[in-house]
């Protein structure tokens, strides 16, 4: 699916942060970025089982809603030793009655680990899927992941979401403790990112 200089593509999210993120990468294509709050439209419930059925399902109902080419991801932390937890529930598993907090998803995630008494080292890896789809039906998803392994306490301010436990492989620091352009350039989205720009923009 290739996508054309001053096309308009919806990005299927509400979050202003994951929307500067995709407008910066997208820049240089010429296309024009819209969300979904520009249009007045929500995000639907995310009720499929998987990573890639997430994406896909907030893509198709922003292509159907709008009639524009939509781009939509979801991602998630998968942990060997949890069977794959959260996954899926990587988000929810922050929820609370004040908000998300990541910092109590971080330490549900360390005491499963010790419940399980899982060894060292403890293999994970955080998981993306950048879903697009045209108003016509066209689909295409594209897959990045990166290979890590948990670690304790919590290191670094940077990042978001569980980025102060999860050390890539290969490097001594965690996403929380890196320079964000270094993050960008290894993470999981940004090997996504850079399967779609390869497909649908060079």
């Amino acid at each position: 699916m290739r996508i054309s200089a001053g096309e308009t593509l919806l990005v299927a999210t509400g979050n202003r942060g994951k929307l500067a993120e995709i407008s910066a990468l997208l820049q240089p294509f010429g296309v024009d970025v819209v969300s979904l709050t520009e249009l007045g439209l929500g995000e639907p419930a995310e009720t499929e089982f998987t990573i890639a059925g997430n994406a896909l399902l907030k893509a198709r109902a922003g292509a159907a809603a709008s009639g524009l080419v939509t781009l939509a991801d979801d991602s998630g932390l998968e942990v060997q030793a949890l069977g794959g937890a959260p996954g899926i529930y990587t988000a929810d598993w922050a929820e609370g009655g004040m908000g998300r907090d990541f910092g109590r998803a971080m330490e549900k995630t360390w005491g499963l680990l010790q419940a399980v008494r899982a060894p060292a080292p403890r293999s994970a890896a955080f998981c993306c899927t950048l879903a697009l789809v045209r108003p016509n039906g066209e689909e295409q998803v594209f897959a990045g992941r990166v290979e890590g392994q948990i670690v304790w306490p919590m290191r670094g301010a940077h990042g978001h979401g569980y980025d102060p436990i999860f050390m890539p492989d290969g490097y001594s620091q965690t996403f929380g403790e890196m320079d964000e352009a270094v993050k960008n350039l290894i993470s999981h989205r940004a090997a996504a990112f850079a399967k779609l720009i390869e497909e649908c923009f060079t």
